[in-house]
C-alpha cells in the first residue's frame, strides 16, 4: 500500500522528517518499507529558467534554424540555436541551461551540453511542452505569460509538486488502516504517545446539500445479509473531462493513471477514506437500481470487455433489465462513465467480505475495491464518503445533487463490547502500565471506556476495528502503540532444561536426516496439497479415500496426498527437466485419508535414487544405480534406529515392477523396490527410479518400546545363495511364499539382495539374487541337512515357478 506524504499531512499537521514518521509508523505495525521520492514532473524542471529572448535572427547557414539572444536574469544574455518555428523576439520561455538533464518520452535521461550547431554556438535549449514533460505538444516551444521575470524558476511557475510516498507492507488484519485518513488515525495514536499532540482533521461535508430533486432513482436490495448497507445519490449536469492537476498529482503519487474528473474522484476517495465508490451512467440505467444475486451461468461483460459466467453467488448491481456491475469487484462494460457522460448515479455501499472474497476469487479480479471489502471496511462512513465524493464531483465536474440520498441499512453493524482485565494486561506485557496511559492510548484508538473498576475496563470496540474483537486483541493495541521498544527487560536470562526422550520424534529424525545427508541424499518438503487423479495410478488408493479442498486454487491442489510417492516423482521430473538427472532424495511428510471410520494423518518417511550413483569423472566409469545399491540405504536406516530381527516380506501395494518389504511380525517398517514403468512415463521419466516408504509411525513406536533381552542362539545359522533365472512376469512374492511353503520349521530368512534384466539374458527373463537363512534352535545342521533342504527349495523353484540356476 502506498501513502502520499503531502496527502497525509492534509489530515495531521506535523513537520516531522519522512524517515522519522516513517519509522514511527513501523513501530505502529505499518511497517515501512521503502520511501521513494515522486515529483510531478520528471526531474522537478531543475534547471530550467524563465528567458526573455531579446533578438531572434536566422542562422546564417540553416533556412529552418534562429539564432537568439536570451536574457536568463543574471545580467549576461547567452546565444541559443532554435529550430522552432514560433520562436520571436520578446517572448518569455523556458530555457533548460547548460547541465540540465531532461528526458525523453520513454524516461531516458540526457544532459543538456554547450556545443556548435551549423558553427553558431549554443548555451541551452528552448523548451517545448513535451521536452519539460508538461504535456504531449511538440508544435513549437512553449510561449510564456510575459509578466514573468526572466530567471523564475520554471518549477516555481509550474507549481512542481514534491512529495514522499511510504510503501508501506500492510498486513491483512489492519483493514482499518487502508487509507490516508486509517493511516493518519494511527499515526496520531502514535503521536500522542510520544508527546506530541495534534489533531486529526477530516474532510468537511457540511456544504452537501440537494439542489433539486429531479433524478430519483430508486433502490431495492434484496439480499441484505450480503449487502447490509446500500447508499446511492444523482449528479446531473456535470462535464466528463482531465481531473485538474492536483487531483492527477494525487494519484500519480501512488502509482495509479489518471482516467477522467468522475473516475478519479472515485479513486481519490477510496484512497482516502477506504470507502470504495462506483459511479453508473444514470441514463444506462433501467428503471430502478436492484442489488441482488442471478442465475448460475449468467453472462456479463465487465469493463475489461471480458464475457464472464456469474456464479449463484455473485452479488451484482442490476437494474430492471439485467446486470450492470459485480457488486464490490468489478463494474459492467455498458453502464460506466464515457466522455458523453452529463449524469451519474454514485454508489458507497458496505458488502459482506465473505461474498466479495469469494466473488473475486471465482473471477480471478484483484481490484481496490475487492481488496478492502474482502478485508471489511467501516460501515459508518457509507454515507459520509458518499457526500464527500459528490462535493469533489461538483468541484472538479460541475453539475447538481438531484435527488436525495437513498441509504438502505436495515440493521446496524453494531460495535462490540470487550472487557479488559489489567492483570492480564500485566501478564501479556510483562510489565504493568499505569491505568491512565491505558485509558489514553484507548481513547486515542477510539476505543470507548463504558465502565471503570479497580479490576479492568468495560470497552466498546468501533465496527471498523475487525480485528479487535477479544481482550488479546485490546492487549496487543495497546502494546503496538505503547511501544515494543519501550518494554523493559530484565538482563538476567532464566531457562527450563527438559528432558525429551531420544526417541522423541524430532530426534530421531534429526539422526536420520544426517546421515542420509552424508551419504549424498538431500531432503526435500513437497507441497500436501496436490491433483486427486493421482490415486488412479494405483489400485491400492481409491478416489473415496481423497480428503478434498472445499475451495482449491486450482485442479492441481484439490486433494491432500495420499502417497509421498507421486509428488516425490514431480520432484524428479522437474529436475531431469532441467538436466539434473543423478538424485537422491528424501523426505518426512505426511498422507492423509478419508475413511469411513473418520479422516487419519500417516507420517512417513520416503527415500528416491535415479540416474548415476557418481558423477563423471575421467578415473572412473559412470554406473547406474541399482537395487542392491538402495537395499543398503534402507538397511542403513534401519541398522541406525537399532531395529533387527526384521523378516523380508512380499510388497502390499503395487507400485513396484520388483519390491521387497522388511517387518517384524506382521508389521510392515518399510517397502521399497522399482517403480513401475507405467508410473514413470505418467510424469514424463524416461529412467529407473527406486523408491522406499517407511511407516515413520511404526518405527517411533517401536525406538520407544521396552528394551527385551533375549537368548542369543547357540547354533550357528546358515546361509545359501541361488542365482534364479525366471521369466519377468514372475514377482518376488511368488518365491517368498513357494519357500515359505517348502520349508516352514528351519527357514528363518528370504532375501533379494539382487535384480538384473538387461543383455547377455534371454528375451523375457530377469535374474534374481536370493539368499535363503537356515537355522536349528535346537542343534547345529549338517551338510547333509542343509543339502537336503536347498535341494527341495531349488526343485520346487524349477517346477512351480519354472526357475533355473544361472
Amino acid at each position: 500500500m502506498k501513502i502520499s506524504y503531502n496527502w497525509l499531512k492534509q489530515f495531521i499537521k506535523i513537520d516531522w522528517k519522512s524517515d522519522e514518521t516513517a519509522a514511527l509508523l513501523t513501530d505502529l505495525g505499518l511497517e515501512v518499507e521503502v520511501v521513494e521520492k515522486y515529483q510531478s514532473v520528471k526531474g522537478g524542471l531543475e534547471g530550467i529558467v524563465v528567458g526573455h529572448v531579446l533578438t531572434c535572427v536566422p542562422h546564417p547557414d540553416a533556412d529552418r534554424l534562429k539564432v537568439t539572444t536570451v536574457d536568463l536574469g543574471n545580467g549576461v544574455p547567452v546565444q541559443i540555436v532554435c529550430g522552432a518555428a514560433n520562436v520571436a523576439a520578446g517572448q518569455k520561455v523556458p530555457v533548460a541551461t547548460i547541465g540540465t538533464t531532461l528526458y525523453d518520452k520513454e524516461g531516458v535521461a540526457f544532459q543538456i551540453k554547450k556545443g556548435k550547431i551549423r558553427g553558431q554556438e549554443s548555451h541551452g535549449m528552448i523548451c517545448a511542452e513535451d521536452e519539460l514533460g508538461l504535456g504531449e505538444s511538440h508544435d513549437g516551444i512553449m510561449v510564456l505569460d510575459n509578466s514573468i521575470a526572466a530567471g523564475t524558476s520554471a518549477a516555481t511557475v509550474f507549481k512542481i509538486e514534491n512529495d514522499e510516498v511510504f510503501e508501506i507492507g500492510l498486513t491483512p488484519n489492519r483493514a482499518d488502516a487502508m487509507s490516508h485518513f486509517g493511516t493518519a488515525r494511527d499515526l496520531r495514536a502514535g503521536l500522542l504517545q510520544t508527546g506530541v499532540k495534534v489533531e486529526l482533521l477530516s474532510p468537511s461535508v457540511s456544504n452537501f446539500r440537494v439542489d433539486k430533486r429531479t433524478l430519483k432513482i430508486d433502490v431495492s436490495v434484496e439480499k441484505p445479509l450480503l449487502a447490509p448497507r446500500y447508499c446511492g445519490v444523482t449528479i446531473s449536469g456535470i462535464t466528463v473531462k482531465p481531473s485538474p492537476a492536483w487531483l492527477q498529482n494525487r494519484l500519480k503519487s501512488i502509482g495509479l493513471n489518471p482516467k477522467n474528473n468522475i473516475v478519479d474522484v472515485t479513486n481519490y476517495v477510496l484512497h482516502e477514506l477506504g470507502q470504495p465508490l462506483h459511479a453508473f451512467e444514470a441514463s444506462k440505467i433501467h428503471g430502478k437500481i436492484i442489488v441482488k444475486t442471478l442465475p448460475a451461468g449468467t453472462k456479463f461483460t465487465t469493463l475489461d470487455d471480458i464475457e464472464r459466467s456469474l456464479h449463484e453467488e455473485d452479488l451484482m448491481i442490476c437494474d430492471e433489465k439485467g446486470p450492470l456491475c459485480i457488486a464490490g469487484v468489478f463494474g459492467g462494460k455498458d453502464s460506466g462513465v464515457t466522455e458523453k457522460t452529463t449524469s451519474i448515479f454514485l454508489e458507497s455501499a458496505y458488502f459482506n467480505p465473505v461474498s466479495i472474497r469469494k466473488s473475486a476469487k471465482r473471477h480471478q479480479l484483484n481490484t481496490d475495491a475487492s481488496f478492502r471489502f474482502e478485508r471489511g471496511i467501516d460501515p459508518t462512513i457509507t454515507e459520509y464518503a458518499l457526500k464527500r465524493a459528490a462535493l469533489l464531483i461538483q468541484e472538479v465536474a460541475g453539475g447538481e445533487i438531484t435527488s436525495d440520498i437513498v441509504d438502505i441499512y436495515p440493521k446496524k453493524i453494531a460495535d462490540f463490547p470487550v472487557v479488559l482485565n489489567f492483570n492480564n494486561v500485566k501478564k501479556i506485557i510483562g510489565q504493568e502500565l499505569p491505568k491512565e496511559i491505558i485509558k489514553n492510548i484507548l481513547a486515542s484508538l477510539e476505543i470507548k471506556v463504558n465502565s471503570v473498576s479497580d479490576a479492568g475496563l468495560g470497552l466498546t470496540i468501533p465496527a471498523y476495528r475487525v480485528d479487535v474483537q477479544r481482550e488479546i486483541d485490546v492487549i496487543e493495541e495497546i502494546l503496538r502503540v505503547y511501544g515494543y521498544n519501550n518494554i523493559k527487560f530484565s538482563d538476567k536470562l532464566n531457562a527450563t532444561v527438559s528432558n525429551a526422550p531420544r526417541t522423541e520424534d524430532y530426534k530421531v529424525q534429526n539422526v536420520i536426516a544426517t546421515q542420509l545427508n552424508s551419504q549424498g541424499f538431500h531432503e526435500m518438503m513437497a507441497n500436501s496439497l496436490t491433483t486427486s487423479t493421482y490415486v488412479q495410478l494405483s489400485e491400492m488408493l481409491k478416489e473415496e479415500h481423497n480428503v478434498m479442498m472445499l475451495n482449491p486454487l486450482s485442479n492441481d491442489l484439490a486433494a491432500m496426498r495420499q502417497s509421498l510417492l507421486f509428488s516425490g516423482l514431480e520432484a524428479i521430473s522437474y529436475n531431469i527437466n532441467r538436466r539434473n538427472s543423478d538424485l537422491k532424495l528424501f523426505e518426512f511428510g505426511k498422507t492423509y485419508h478419508k475413511f469411513p471410520s473418520g479422516y487419519e494423518e500417516h507420517k512417513h518417511l520416503t527415500m528416491f535414487i535415479t540416474g548415476n550413483r557418481n558423477q563423471e569423472n575421467w578415473t572412473s566409469a559412470q554406473k547406474p544405480t541399482d537395487f542392491f545399491l538402495f537395499k543398503g540405504y534402507v538397511d542403513a536406516v534401519l541398522s541406525r534406529l537399532g531395529i533387527q530381527k526384521t523378516q523380508n516380506l512380499p510388497v502390499t501395494t503395487d507400485v513396484f515392477s520388483e519390491g521387497i518389504a522388511i517387518g517384524q511380525g506382521n508389521d510392515i517398517l518399510v517397502e521399497y523396490g522399482v517403480v513401475k514403468k507405467s508410473i514413470l512415463k505418467h510424469f514424463d521419466i524416461k529412467q529407473e527410479v527406486l523408491f522406499a516408504d517407511f511407516n515413520w509411525a511404526l518405527i517411533l513406536k517401536l525406538l520407544s518400546n521396552k528394551i527385551k533381552f533375549v537368548e542369543i542362539p547357540k547354533y550357528p545359522e546358515v546361509r545359501r545363495d541361488l542365482s534364479l533365472l525366471l521369466d519377468d512376469n514372475i514377482s518376488f512374492d511368488a518365491v517368498y511364499n513357494l519357500a515359505r511353503q517348502t520349508e516352514k520349521s528351519l527357514l528363518k530368512d528370504i532375501s533379494l539382495f539382487d535384480v538384473y534384466q538387461g543383455k547377455n539374458l534371454p528375451e523375457g527373463k530377469k535374474s534374481y539374487a536370493v539368499s535363503f537363512t537356515i537355522q536349528d534352535n535346537t542343534k547345529t545342521l549338517t551338510d547333509v541337512q542343509i543339502d537336503k533342504i536347498m535341494g527341495k527349495l531349488q526343485k520346487n523353484l524349477e517346477t512351480e515357478l519354472g526357475a533355473s540356476l544361472r
